[in-house]
């Protein structure tokens, strides 16, 4: 069975002959240049080249996850508004100052209605590994949302195209070795942090119900354009990224303020047919019912503690193959700090919780770190397949 067949049937609720086993390594800095520490930064192709490269090498199945090189402006996925484009009623002036190691854009988008204001930040934590963050966040209030909703630029004409040649490129490379998976926009609440002060947001449905309905609602339709471009494009899966509004929240208010939002993001995401998946890499377990509702193909990565609360075993009881679980070996404590036992041990213990019942791919529970021995994912690949048989 090629890895391409060993995934679809996971996320389609079949049995395949082992569980799939793979990485996942962010398309940019971190891993990458740990192991190519010469490679172009901005040389996405290459670097998403690389990572198909490097699975195929320690025997993973494939599974490249599309961070870079489809939107051509960065804020659809690290915030702020779109300073890419101008029109008559979006005036954009951005002045570019030092702060430290960091590279601010200042912002001041004038508009019929008045100005607005932001600041993104771009920080090269690492050679090779840049951070990017709206530091000032332009929503401020019901009035700069109103603003923002009226006259922020819609998607460029030539996205679809751009995106489609994209994805199918990398689809093409990676072939029968794997599946290809595209991050579209985040979820309605993630996107709506990546634009207002996070701790008012969480408390914004008690506070001002009304202004927090408003914001909503433009959270959830305000990428919709780009979103069904991706989909589109025929991606195998769908990325969203739903961290933001984590278990520490509760499930009530989770399933009364914001599955309602998330659930329609869902929908548009696997409407052609990709495979949603959807991200929440912090406290899990009170949601993982509530993830049921959202109608999604899959959820990851349940994260064990310390990196976050997940429970293999209580979720997939509680799941009963409702969705695909991804999970969830620590990339922190484990793979890039553990021996070679701990990871051959929680390796197994890991497949042997998920993998009853299949509806199971067992992963790195996060992006892979820098300075992870590759001895480590040579033992996790091995082990993962050795144990991962039906």
């Amino acid at each position: 069975m090629t890895s391409r067949d060993r995934f679809l049937k996971t996320f389609r609720g079949e049995i395949p002959d082992r569980v799939p086993v793979t990485l996942f390594i962010v398309d940019q800095g971190h891993f990458i240049t740990q192991i190519y520490p010469d490679i172009d930064p901005f040389d996405i192709d290459e670097i998403q080249y690389k990572i198909i490269e490097f699975s195929k090498e320690i025997g993973a199945d494939v599974f490249l996850r599309m961070l870079y090189n489809v939107y051509d402006t960065t804020h659809v996925l690290y915030g702020g508004l779109d300073i890419s484009q101008q029109t008559e009623n979006w005036e954009v002036k951005t002045t570019e100052y030092q702060r430290g190691d960091t590279t601010v854009y200042h912002s001041v988008i004038r508009t019929p209605d008045g100005d607005l204001e932001q600041e993104y930040s771009v920080n090269e934590m690492r050679k090779g590994t840049l951070m990017y963050a709206c530091t000032v966040d332009p929503i401020k209030d019901e009035k700069t949302l109103d603003i923002v909703s009226k006259y922020e630029p819609p998607m460029p004409a030539d996205f679809p195209e751009k995106a489609k040649k994209a994805i199918g490129k990398m689809k093409q490379k990676v072939g029968e070795d794997g599946i290809v998976g595209v991050w579209a926009p985040y979820g309605p609440f993630n996107n709506a942090s990546l634009v207002m002060d996070l701790s008012e947001l969480y408390e914004l449905f008690y506070t001002d119900l009304e202004f927090y309905e408003k914001l909503m609602k433009w959270s959830t339709t305000r990428f919709r354009d780009y979103t069904k471009a991706i989909a589109a494009a025929e991606p195998d899966v769908m990325h969203i990224g739903g961290n933001v509004p984590g278990g520490f929240l509760g499930r009530k208010n989770y399933d009364t303020y914001i599955l309602p939002y998330e659930k329609q993001h869902v929908e548009v995401c696997q409407e052609t047919g990709a495979f949603g998946m959807y991200h929440n890499c912090g406290e899990i377990m009170n949601l993982v019912e509530s993830y049921v509702d959202l109608g999604i193909t899959s959820v990851e990565p349940f994260s064990p503690p310390p990196l976050g609360d997940g429970d293999l075993t209580k979720a997939k009881e509680l799941v009963n193959g409702r969705y695909v679980i991804l999970g969830g070996v620590d990339q922190v404590n484990v793979l890039q700090g553990g021996t070679l036992d701990q990871v051959e041990e929680v390796t197994r213990k890991t497949v042997e919780a998920g993998k009853p019942g299949g509806k199971f791919i067992l992963q790195s529970a996060d992006f892979l770190e820098y300075g992870t021995p590759i001895e480590n994912l040579e033992k996790f690949v091995k082990t993962g397949i050795k144990y991962g048989g039906y």
